[in-house]
């Protein structure tokens, strides 16, 4: 029997595994504050809970959608302590639909240029490279 068996609750490795989270990841979320400690074991091994599952993929989730470290911490109300309000989770969201509609909108503009430049090029083995005339200004 392990030193960590019996209590209720995952441990780091079991956490990182249901959470297809590294464990590096866990423990930066832990240092932050952003992921409680959680439980010790009489032993000394941390027990996760649900609520850490919960939180850790709350997290997990909100970066894939390009959150902040910021965001996420008002978003689940660390940065003040208090639960975020609808009206503070919008504002925030919204904030941060713009910046990525303007990332859109400057993705869409280089892509424009690179198709452009792209269609003049030959492809041949020659001394003359629109590509390179473009990146260089002319």
């Amino acid at each position: 029997m392990s030193d960590h068996e019996g209590e209720s609750g995952l441990t780091r490795g079991e956490l990182a595994r249901t959470t297809s989270c590294n464990i590096e990841t866990i423990r930066y979320y832990e240092k932050t504050g952003m992921l409680p400690d959680p439980p010790r074991t009489a032993a000394g091994y941390r027990v996760y809970s649900k609520a850490h599952v919960a939180r850790l993929r709350f997290i997990l989730r909100a970066r894939e959608l390009g959150f902040t470290i910021d965001d996420i911490r008002g978003l689940v109300g660390l940065d003040d302590g208090a639960v975020p309000s609808c009206a503070d989770v919008k504002e925030r969201t919204e904030r941060h639909l713009a910046d990525v509609r303007a990332k859109i909108a400057d993705l869409l503009r280089i892509e424009a240029v690179l198709a452009t430049t792209s269609a003049k090029c030959s492809g041949d083995q020659v001394p003359h490279c629109p590509v390179l005339e473009t990146l260089a200004g002319e």
